[in-house]
């Protein structure tokens, strides 16, 4: 199931009214880059620009937090219960914040996590996995691995069904989700699908779009490298298909993707790439394309339409995946 060719595009469309805009508010706000800075600066010059992206926060049932045994220690999930979600065998979508692994936050997401849960009806875990530098690879591989543990053998206190359980993430999170659903592949109830906002996907960063987008459009790839090597141990480590998922031997029996491609974004090459690869072993792959768009689209709700769009698009991408396989389960 696709949506668009899987072909690699360059992207020739103009900038959207919402990517110049925010654009143009980065260069009003002339603040230095993150790779200027330590880590700790880095993240709260992230936080501090927030509320210049994004919108009013979209009401749910209920939002809870609690606290679990992580690999590293004490791990902080935060629960959404979205409105119209069943009190018991809820439909759960595990969400990976993006950042670099370096930046973000239970907070600087939780407006993509309110519409998932709004838009699907469904209960979100989102969990606070620990950052690069101070924790390097494989430590939020780790922590997201116990938190999708933690929700299959606590479903039923979860209100959620085990057998519908879903990841997503954004960027770098997007990257993590993708580990994920290759781990995941042996569980008792495998994943039922990935969605995957312009996922990282390959840490060598030598796709053509790190060319075409260097500079000049949010992410800059400068930064990305700069992210990259706080989060890998070595070399050695980028090669490692738990941080280039790309580079993974076979993704046969992954769950189902929906990929979402920023067009003015070092990342869409790597993603198009992975939409590609997903085609190529036979797993259900929904590719959309935001050709005027920059990378963190759906993160700028402030700004325009488009943010909500995406997450809306992923939905319906993940439900097209149950009914369909609904369907083949009743065949």
């Amino acid at each position: 199931m696709t949506t668009s060719p899987l072909m690699a595009t360059p992207f020739p469309s103009a900038l959207d009214r919402q990517a110049r805009h925010v654009l143009d508010l980065g260069r009003r706000a002339n603040t230095p880059p993150f790779e200027a800075g330590t880590p700790e600066q880095a993240r709260r010059a992230y936080v501090d620009g927030l509320p210049d992206l994004q919108g009013g926060r979209e009401p749910v049932g209920s939002v809870t937090e609690r606290t679990i045994a992580g690999p590293g220690g004490p791990l902080t999930l935060r629960i959404y219960r979205g409105q119209g979600a069943p009190d018991a065998d809820a439909p759960a979508l595990l969400y990976l914040h993006g950042g670099g692994w370096v930046i973000g936050n239970l907070e600087s997401h939780d407006e993509i996590c309110r519409w998932f849960a709004s838009i699907a009806a469904c209960v979100v875990v989102s969990p606070d996995y620990r950052l690069a530098p101070e924790h390097k690879f494989p430590a939020a591989v780790e922590d997201c691995r116990a938190v999708l543990s933690f929700m299959q053998d606590h479903a039923a206190d979860l209100g959620i069904n085990p057998k519908r359980i879903a990841v997503a993430g954004d960027s770098a999170g997007g990257n993590l989700a993708t580990v994920l659903s290759l781990i995941a592949r042996e569980d008792k109830h495998p994943l039922t699908a990935q969605l995957l906002l312009y996922p990282n996907t390959d840490a060598a960063q030598t796709a053509d779009s790190y060319r075409r987008f260097a500079d000049g459009f949010g992410l800059t790839a400068t930064t990305m490298a700069w992210f990259r090597d706080h989060y890998v141990r070595d070399a050695a480590d980028v090669g490692d298909w738990r941080v280039s998922p790309l580079k993974a031997e076979s993704l046969v029996g992954v769950a189902p993707g929906f990929i979402a491609i920023a067009g003015h974004d070092i990342l869409a090459d790597e993603g198009e790439a992975y939409a590609r690869r997903l085609q190529g072993a036979g797993v259900p792959v929904v590719l959309r394309r935001w050709p005027g768009q920059i990378h963190g689209f759906v993160s700028m709700g402030r700004h325009g339409p488009a943010s909500r769009q995406a997450v809306e698009a992923a939905v319906a991408a993940w439900q097209g995946f149950d009914r369909a396989f609904a369907k083949d389960q009743a065949d």
